[in-house]
């Protein structure tokens, strides 16, 4: 018997909302049929081919205070995927919201299913924020061939290389109170098993934003056309701009990504709105012009939205800060120690912007560690000769 499932639930709270981002799904309901959930086992993706179906929810929400008051409750319907993305207004009241319960409400009428309780995150000021590609940033994946994705659908991603000294970057920028996101071009059905691989590696709380491949498929709804099977840029761009809309703009933002296809044109895209003080729809055909985007005309108004949403927010920080523009760090991996930036011509000369760019070396675990045996040896030997 299949029940409702929540497949993610991200709340983040800022100075005038509570901003969520959620998706479910209809599951099969294991504790009916008295499974063992004692053995843990390896998540693999295609264990998740399920989220290809596509169906509408209703999600009740209730606000909870410390101490157990209910403060807030509403019911929210979803897209035709079962994805929701919306807003609650903070008042004085909800402002005392600890906890949120979730329900589902439309699939078994007279029924209020649980589907979790959580805690919603605040990024408390002054704001950072890290957001890092995945595959070929911290896993080296491949999707090329055909035998290649059938790899990668039917193995854990344990079983691809991790880029050590990109996962080091990570960690020691979340040490320093930098909040992770995870960005990925892989398959919207990928997300159990990438928290997975998340959680062996000491990154938790990441919130994670895939690409909803069931867009592809329907021509109504989807935001998502065939050539963004293989552009990046609309994808990429689009969930940044969700990320900072979520949660506020950031006092510090650090951008990881690879030099493979378009990470560091997106991030310096990104980059020039943040920190010029130019018109939405100057930036707008700018960004429309450049061939990693191709923006079609139902993609063409909901990015323009989404920038001038953002410009609001940008304003109203430009004010607080007095001007001070944000702090912006780009690191990019190198496959190759020759390997050059690869930009968009119109980012090739601006030194400014290249200035905030990083290429670091991607190595493998076996390679980072003895780099790091090495240099540990070097710093024991000058300490020797200046004793």
């Amino acid at each position: 018997m299949k029940r409702p499932h929540l497949v993610h639930f991200l709340a983040i709270v800022t100075d005038d909302s509570i901003n969520i981002k959620a998706s479910i799904t209809m599951k099969e309901n294991l504790m009916a049929q008295n499974l063992d959930f004692d053995i843990v086992t390896k998540k693999l993706p295609i264990q998740a081919l399920r989220l290809l179906n596509a169906y509408q929810f209703t999600m009740k929400i209730i606000g909870v205070s410390k101490d157990q008051r209910e403060i807030y409750k509403k019911s929210f319907e979803s897209d035709s995927f079962g994805n929701f993305n919306f807003k609650i207004p903070l008042t004085k009241e909800r402002e005392e919201i600890e906890i949120l319960q979730i329900y589902e409400t439309k699939k078994r009428p007279g029924l209020e299913l649980h589907l979790g309780t959580y805690i919603p995150l605040r990024i408390f000021s002054p704001k950072k924020l890290i957001i890092c590609d995945f595959d070929k940033t911290l896993v080296d994946t491949k999707y090329s061939t055909t035998k290649e994705v059938y790899r990668s659908l039917t193995r854990s991603l344990e079983e691809n290389p991790t880029v050590a000294s990109s996962v080091e970057i990570l960690h020691r920028y979340i040490r320093r109170g930098h909040h992770p996101f995870i960005l990925s071009a892989s398959p919207h059905f990928y997300e159990d098993a990438m928290r997975d691989w998340l959680y062996k590696n000491n990154i938790f709380s990441a919130g994670i934003f895939l690409k909803d491949y069931r867009h592809f498929f329907s021509f109504i709804d989807g935001e998502l056309t065939t050539k963004d099977l293989k552009l990046q840029g609309l994808y990429k761009l689009n969930h940044l701009l969700d990320i900072l809309l979520m949660t506020g703009i950031p006092d510090e933002l650090v951008l990881m990504g690879d030099n493979f296809e378009s990470d560091p044109t997106i991030y310096l895209t990104l980059t020039k709105i943040l920190r010029e003080d130019i018109d939405p729809w100057v930036i707008w055909n700018e960004i429309k012009e450049q061939d990693i985007f191709q923006l079609k005309k139902k993609q063409n108004s909901q990015f323009l939205n989404k920038i001038y949403q953002l410009d609001n927010l940008l304003t109203r920080k430009r004010k607080e800060n007095r001007g001070k523009k944000i702090s912006i760090k780009i690191y990019i991996r190198k496959r190759f120690k020759t390997d050059e930036l690869q930009l968009s011509p119109i980012f090739e000369k601006q030194k400014k912007y290249l200035e905030m760019i990083e290429m670091y070396d991607g190595l493998y675990q076996d390679e980072f560690q003895k780099m790091m045996e090495e240099a540990q040896a070097k710093s024991v030997k000058g300490a020797e000769s200046t004793i």
